[in-house]
Order: structure tokens, then sequence, then C-alpha cells
């Protein structure tokens, strides 16, 4: 999932200078599960907000809203002819997604998003694939090493690590250690014997933003088009 921390309340204070209609979006997908954006969390930062204008006289009229998912445009209808300043504790996509929907709004973001990741623990989330556009999982035990390994190596491990650790940090695993243990458990070190080639970035972040187009789901789109004109 998409891994997101909640901006300090100070910045946000900062982004406001003029506001008078603000709307706090929460999110129930991604940013709810890594307690960034969820209905709580806007609520929260909502009686945050409010209370700050009381004490300061600022005059604001402060909202909330939260919906299941502000990346998908169908969700979003609560949204529709809105104005004013609107605070995204949806990820980066969210955001961008909401500002195309509703060009009259000042969309803000009120999160930083970060990385996608896995929780570890109550609150503690680990970043776990970095979006390359070319996996290699099948090769490295299901740890991806672009993104868990300092060092993003791809033939490891290298001679850094000491006792299972990374040498940037005492607290930071060594991805290939983790990988060659996890071969070994499976009877599978001859994969260590095959040299990944150096990666093709073209297909991670070359060239502008990706679009995925899933075949199936667009021919299926282009046939209810079909059947409506007939």
């Amino acid at each position: 999932m998409i891994i997101a921390e909640r901006k300090p309340l100070s910045e946000l204070l900062g982004m406001l200078e003029g506001a008078k209609d603000i709307t706090v979006l929460g999110c129930r997908s991604c940013t709810a599960i890594c307690l960034a954006g969820g209905e709580k969390e806007a609520k929260e930062l909502s009686e945050a907000l409010s209370l700050h204008s009381e004490l300061q006289g600022k005059g604001w009229r402060v909202a909330t809203i939260t919906v299941e998912r502000a990346c998908e445009k169908e969700f979003l209808s609560p949204l529709e002819g809105s104005v004013g300043t609107l605070i995204s504790l949806a990820c980066g996509v969210g955001a961008q997604v909401v500002q195309a929907m509703c060009p009259e709004l000042h969309v803000l973001p009120g999160v930083n998003t970060t990385s996608m990741g896995a929780p570890e623990g109550m609150g503690v989330f680990l970043e776990q694939c970095a979006g390359c556009g070319d996996c290699i999982l099948h090769l490295t035990a299901g740890i991806c090493p672009i993104a868990r390994c300092a060092k993003s190596l791809l033939n490891g491990p290298c001679g850094g690590s000491q006792d299972g650790r990374c040498e940037i940090s005492p607290d930071t695993p060594c991805a290939w250690e983790q990988i060659v243990r996890s071969l070994e458990a499976r009877g599978r070190l001859d994969l260590l014997e095959a040299n990944i080639p150096p990666k093709d970035w073209r297909s991670s972040r070359s060239g502008g933003p990706r679009r995925t187009v899933n075949a199936e789901a667009s021919a299926g789109e282009q046939q209810k088009a079909w059947r409506e004109e007939g």
C-alpha cells in the first residue's frame, strides 16, 4: 500500500493564508491504514483548525468529508461544484485527481507521500517496493533489492554488511543477507549464480508519467460504448 505521513500543523497553517472556507478530505484507503489520513485523522485536523481559527480570529469555516478512495473519480461526487480550499489527506495521487476534477478548489497536500510498503507493527511501516516497473522478485526470494538494499544492488551482497546489518545503520537489515538466507532455506541458492543484468530504468521514471493499460478492461469499455451507440 501507499505510505504517507501527516504534515506538521504549523506547515499546514502556513499554506492557509487567505483561506476562508476549508474542507478537510480524508481517504479510507491507504492513508487511513497508515494512520495518516483516514476519517479519524480528518476529524482531528478539522478540530485543530477550528480551534486555531477561534483563538486567532481567522473566521474559518471548516468542514470534513471522507471518501472511500480519493484516487477514483467515482467516489468524489460529494466534492462536485466545491470551491474554496481543500486539504487532502489522501496520497499525492488522490490530491491530483481531486484538483483535476474540481478546478475551482485550491487543493493543499495534508500528508507527505513517502513510499509503497507494508505494516511491520502497530504504526510502523516498511518500504518494500520502489515501483521500478521491472520486477525480479522471482530471483531474489520475494525481497526487493531496489527498495530494501541501501545501494539498490542487483547482485549482492556487498562487502559493507556485518552481522546481517547494513553499513549505513545498525538498525537497517541487509536486504541481501535476507535474500541469501531465504534462498538457502528454500534450497535455491543456485539462483545466486544468475547474473542479473543492469536494470533498464526506462520502465521506471524515464520520459514522464507512466501509463498502464489493461487491454481486457479497455476492450470491455469499447464494447460498452459500441452497444450504447447502437
